[in-house]
């Protein structure tokens, strides 16, 4: 009998957990069930620098490049597992024990891998394989920064195809706000024109973290400025995922970062959703 301390929880994302290098299984707590986690960023390399990364030695940079072969070996391995095996048994508490989709994240921006596109199309194939196509869902979480890229976007389409969705990254509405949370130099009206280009090829979703910063929480003109901003891609979205710190931050402000309250929080949500946009949140 596998003990309860052997389960994968949403407080522990450790990516070496399969011993994989590319494919890792996580409980998420968004997604409501294991998801298989696709990390390209093997190198702890991304664009930008969020204060509440869980990345241990993040970097600037992008990704070496991918061993398909390996990736596509070890995809093929986990989902058999998964599947077919025992995996659900030996590593996740029975409320959890559903396969709910394929996970671009890991350590870094997915798109930013050259192969990103290739990568897309080997996912399809192997869900093909395992007849789990249209099955589950395929997600792309990221901050969005190359979504202006013509091959990114016209991957965006072929994940689509996939049952596909992105959970776009927007935590702040001001080019302050982002570089205080975000560690970018981002004009927002840029950033929100490509969400709408992604938003028109594949369904998607606003992620959004909030946190409290030395103490104190989100102010009313940040909270303003964001819901300004997110209430200008209205008919492109599907919704909101609003949530809070799960898991500790790697970066070197950890320590000034707090939780917030599940009622602050809720209180952000009801200001979304009376802007008529859906949203869903995890404390």
């Amino acid at each position: 009998m596998t003990t309860q301390n052997k389960f994968l929880t949403i407080t522990d994302h450790n990516r070496d957990v399969s011993g994989m290098k590319y494919v890792y299984p996580v409980v998420s707590r968004r997604a409501g069930g294991v998801s298989i986690g696709v990390n390209l960023n093997t190198n702890n390399a991304c664009n930008w620098r969020c204060i509440y990364c869980s990345v241990p030695n993040l970097r600037r940079g992008t990704p070496p490049p991918i061993e398909m072969d390996l990736l596509a070996h070890e995809l093929r391995t986990l989902l058999n597992d998964v599947v077919n095996g025992d995996f659900m048994q030996q590593h996740v508490a029975e409320g959890d024990r559903h396969l709910k989709d394929i996970a671009f994240s890991g350590n870094g921006e997915p798109t930013s891998a050259k192969e990103f596109p290739q990568v897309v199309l080997l996912v399809e194939k192997i869900l093909r394989e395992f007849n789990l196509l249209g099955g589950i869902k395929v997600r792309l979480i990221t901050n969005g920064s190359l979504m202006d890229k013509p091959t990114v976007l016209e991957s965006m389409k072929d994940l689509a195809r996939c049952n596909g969705e992105v959970w776009f990254k927007v935590d702040a509405g001001s080019k302050a706000a982002i570089a205080r949370i975000n560690d970018v130099n981002l004009n927002p009206q840029s950033h929100i024109e490509r969400l709408k280009k992604c938003a028109e090829l594949c369904p998607t979703f606003i992620q959004t973290c909030m946190f409290g910063l030395d103490g104190e929480q989100p102010n009313a003109t940040d909270i303003a400025d964001y819901l300004a901003l997110i209430y200008e891609v209205k008919p492109y979205v599907q919704g909101v995922h609003l949530y809070g710190l799960a898991r500790p931050s790697y970066q070197a402000e950890a320590n000034r970062l707090s939780q917030l309250s599940s009622d602050f929080l809720e209180g952000v949500a009801q200001q979304i959703r009376a802007r008529g946009l859906t949203v869903f949140v995890s404390p």
